[in-house]
């Protein structure tokens, strides 16, 4: 988390300091109101399509700044705030452009006469320019229209995910929309300056990305195709198990990644952690939970032989760290990741002495057993603590299991309050916030 937030403030404060440099009538004091508004809807224009080239980029999933930003669960968590903050930011954007007409129809306000503007013959890029200014405060206009709506629909939890999947996909076209308007009604001279480049570089790869997503080129080679070969249910806890057999090559995965998995092409890909280790045979199992409305209809619509879809692997939720001391907690269907781990660590021990505490409201007999079988085989000690027998799990309880916890790294999966409130408790008694990782297991 560390990581994305100085990313976002140094991203908005590295493009406010360029456009500062670039335009230097913010130091003559602008005269007047639509002098300021001039200036305003430059600095908003700036921010606001440099936030959503940004975005557009990590929409593709490269995996290239996934050790620098944590992972993609935690560049998704970037891609949302920048997109928030692209909504906000345009809205004062085309505040400032239509709230300014309102006042002078409403005579509030007296728009300065303007005289007829000269062609420039000797500068005929420019010249074209300002002929296109009309079409593109027209197509900004209808794009920004198009972009609100879709971002709000992606923010709102209850539209239904497989319609989110196909209508996101439309931003890319407002976006190039917003690209053409920036060009043209961006100001001229910060072209030539430390700004202009900066943004023609951020246009560009944003450009790039939003033609990938309108194309169905994104990721395309980290995708392939297998089918299903077993399923597992575990009826008391709401849980199938899947696995898949790969049919292309599968370049491998570490304990605690996931991929998207699509198991109907109408659905689309649903992220899902992977819950095996591998072994090079091609096989990959997902345990799946029914928590939402495709989610709950999987065991009866996924059959032997199924045709699927796997594009990954992707995370950084993968138990590295100097500390030989590791506590492990795997909160309902968060334990996933560190089935796999425990799997991986039967075949090749790594010599770090771990603890795993399993908080579950639903105390499935076998499922237990089969998850006390990997952690003998794994040399992990093993906590379940089933709530309506064994209470809840505290900062307090984990310390008091594990002594020395201090000189430990502590992995969390599970929901995302109960790791913010663990994170925040242990770290005030003095655990190092770098110490504490979880999964942001949420992509809208």
């Amino acid at each position: 988390m560390r990581n994305i937030k100085r990313f976002f403030w140094t991203f908005l404060c590295l493009l406010t300091g360029l456009w500062v440099v670039a335009d230097l009538m913010v130091w003559s004091s602008p005269a007047n109101f639509f002098a300021w508004r001039s200036v305003l809807m430059q600095y908003s224009g700036v921010l606001g399509i440099g936030v959503m080239s940004v975005a557009m980029v990590l929409a593709v999933r490269p995996v290239v700044f996934e050790p620098y930003l944590g992972g993609l669960d935690k560049k998704y968590r970037l891609h949302k705030w920048l997109g928030i903050s692209g909504l906000v930011i345009s809205v004062a954007h085309w505040l400032l452009a239509q709230g300014t007409k309102w006042m002078v129809g409403w005579g509030w306000l007296q728009r300065p006469a303007r005289g007829a503007q000269p062609e420039l013959l000797d500068a005929p890029i420019q010249q074209f320019f300002l002929s296109q200014r009309g079409l593109a405060e027209g197509i900004g206009e209808w794009a920004f229209y198009a972009a609100v709506l879709l971002m709000v629909l992606a923010l709102v939890k209850r539209f239904p995910y497989r319609h989110f999947f196909k209508t996101h996909r439309l931003l890319a076209v407002a976006y190039l929309a917003l690209v053409w308007h920036s060009v043209v009604l961006l100001k001229f001279d910060y072209w030539s300056g430390v700004l202009g480049p900066v943004m023609g570089v951020l246009m560009a790869a944003g450009a790039v990305a939003a033609l990938m997503v309108l194309f169905r080129r994104v990721a395309v080679g980290r995708q392939v195709v297998g089918e299903v070969a077993g399923i597992r249910r575990h009826e008391s806890l709401k849980v199938i198990e899947v696995d898949i057999q790969c049919k292309g090559r599968w370049a491998g995965h570490e304990s605690g990644q996931f991929a998207f998995v699509t198991l109907h092409a109408d659905e689309g890909p649903h992220p899902y952690t992977i819950s095996s280790a591998w072994t090079g045979d091609g096989r990959i199992t997902f345990i799946i939970k029914a928590l939402g409305d495709y989610t709950r209809t999987l065991s009866e619509s996924v059959h032997i032989g199924d045709v699927v879809k796997l594009e990954g692997p992707y995370g950084q939720f993968t138990f590295q760290g100097a500390p030989s001391r590791q506590i492990w907690v795997g909160a309902g269907i968060g334990i996933t990741p560190f089935i796999a781990r425990m799997k991986a660590l039967a075949a090749a021990p790594d010599g770090k002495t771990i603890d795993l505490f399993h908080p579950t409201a639903v105390y499935d007999e076998h499922a237990i057993g089969l998850m006390t079988r990997d952690a003998e085989a794994a040399g992990v000690r093993l906590h379940v603590l089933w709530s309506q027998r064994d209470g809840q799990l505290n900062a307090a309880r984990l310390t008091g299991q594990v002594p020395d916890w201090r000189d430990a790294d502590i992995w969390f999966c599970g929901p995302a309050p109960f790791g913010q409130s663990l994170k925040k408790d242990l770290v005030a008694m003095g655990l190092p916030e770098g110490r504490f990782h979880q999964e942001l297991f949420q992509m809208r």
